[in-house]
This record gives structure tokens, C-alpha cells and sequence, in this order.
């Protein structure tokens, strides 16, 4: 089989396995997939409720300002937990056929950025009703997420091999996770913090992309230099030590497992 053919092979393989987790996801619901549209939309309203008077001055159309953070957030974390026990939870396929085992991650990782499309319809509803101006700036925003999808698959990498060695990593990894939303700006401003406070956050790879999705999205503005650095370094080296720490324990996998 050719290079080409393979590739093919691959990709195929990848869309069932996004297509099977989409429909084993929404399988015993009855609006469906209509949640991935219905589910931004109520995050935003509940933490509108809470939080748009206590940051209403600190923060204009505080609605979109959440709302641009948490579609991103969301694909971060539903792709890298998700993607955390795919090797054990395919186990049987990965013995029977065989396939490369990054398809495995990959394709909850796709699954992951399927979500985001349809979350990306409330979103636009949203950037209409507050008659947020579009300018030329978010031709940026899929390299944005581009980005951000490479620095999630990298951290899912790692988690996937960790998961099979540690089953506890899962528990761990969503205490993290609350710490890590916090430490992003999702619902606050950063300004309001205080500066060495600020300085952890604005050093985070995930409050990285959501400012810069902000900026372009909300504001009408470029990234600047050490924004787009940051984003591309992040992005790039996630994904190097990611796949690098998967190829080398992979092996060691088969023989857990």
C-alpha cells in the first residue's frame, strides 16, 4: 500500500471514529446534537447572571467576552479529556487491527474541533444581537484556533499515555483543569488583578488564545509580537513534546495493555 493510500485509509478511519463518538455522545438525548449549540449559549447566560454586574464596567458586552474564551475552553478540555482514555478504551481495536495509535487520540481531538464548529453557530448569533463590528482582523481567528488545536493535541499525547499507566491521572488532571480555567480569564478582566497574579496569567498558553481571539474577534485588533510568539511557540512545542513522549512509550502500551 502506497504512502497515498494509507493516508486515505487514515483519514477514513478518523472520520468514523469522530463520527461514532459524536453519535455515542448524543445517543440517548433527545435534542441531539442540538447541544453543542444549546450548551455555549446557557454557560453564557448563567455566568452573565452572576458575574456582568460585578464586571460590567470593567468589561463591555461581557456576554461575547465570555462566550469568545469559552468556545475555546471547552475544545481544550472535552478534546484532551476525551482523548485521555481513548488508547484503553479502544483497547480491543488496538489489538485486533492494526492501526497507528494516534489515530486514536486524533480523532477524539477532530471530535473536539467538530464541537467547536457547532458551537461556533450561538457565537456568531451572539457577535449580531451586541452588533459587534467585524473588520478583516478575524481572517486570523481560524489560525488562532489552528494553534490552540495543535497545543491541545499535544497535551492529549501525553495524556493518553500517562492514562494507561496512571489511572489516576484523570482525577488529577481535573483538578488541574479548575485551577487552569481560573488562572484563564474566562469571566473576569485580567487588568483587575493584581500584578504578580497577572503575570501567571498572562504567562498561560490558554489565556494566550482566548486574548488573542478577543482582540481579533471583539476588539478589531492584531495580536501583538510576543501574543503571536507566544501563540506559534506553545502551539508547536506542545505538539513536538507530545507526539515525541507518545512515539517513544507507544510500545510500551501493547505490552500494559
Amino acid at each position: 500500500m502506497t504512502k497515498k493510500e494509507k493516508r486515505r485509509q487514515y483519514t477514513f478511519v478518523i472520520k468514523e471514529l469522530v463520527s461514532r463518538e459524536i453519535k455515542r455522545k448524543y445517543a440517548r438525548s433527545y435534542l441531539g446534537i442540538a447541544w453543542s449549540v444549546l450548551n455555549p449559549l446557557l454557560s453564557m447566560i448563567v455566568i452573565t447572571l452572576i458575574f456582568s454586574h460585578m464586571f460590567h464596567r470593567a468589561i463591555e458586552n461581557y456576554p461575547v467576552y465570555y462566550l469568545t474564551g469559552s468556545v475555546i475552553w471547552h475544545m481544550f478540555t472535552s478534546g484532551t479529556n476525551a482523548a485521555m482514555t481513548t488508547l484503553v478504551d479502544n483497547k480491543n481495536m488496538l489489538i485486533k487491527v492494526r492501526l497507528p495509535m494516534e489515530i486514536f487520540v486524533l480523532a477524539r481531538i477532530c471530535t473536539a474541533l467538530v464541537n467547536l464548529g457547532y458551537s461556533l453557530i450561538p457565537y456568531i448569533g451572539i457577535l449580531i444581537v451586541f452588533r459587534i463590528q467585524i473588520t478583516w482582523s478575524v481572517l486570523l481567528y481560524p489560525l488562532i484556533i489552528f494553534f490552540a488545536l495543535l497545543f491541545s493535541t499535544g497535551v492529549a499525547f501525553i495524556l493518553s499515555i500517562a492514562y494507561v499507566f496512571f489511572g489516576d491521572v484523570k482525577h488529577l488532571y481535573s483538578v488541574l483543569l479548575t485551577l487552569w480555567m481560573y488562572c484563564s480569564a474566562l469571566f473576569y478582566p485580567v487588568e483587575m488583578l493584581p500584578e504578580y497574579v497577572k503575570r501567571v496569567v498572562v504567562e498561560n498558553p490558554l489565556f494566550n488564545y482566548i486574548n488573542c481571539a478577543r482582540r481579533v474577534m471583539m476588539w478589531g485588533q492584531l495580536p501583538t509580537f510576543p501574543e503571536i510568539l507566544r501563540m506559534v511557540l506553545w502551539g508547536v512545542g506542545m505538539f513536538v513534546v507530545g507526539y515525541l513522549v507518545f512515539e517513544k512509550n507507544k510500545n510500551k502500551v501493547m505490552q500494559k495493555m
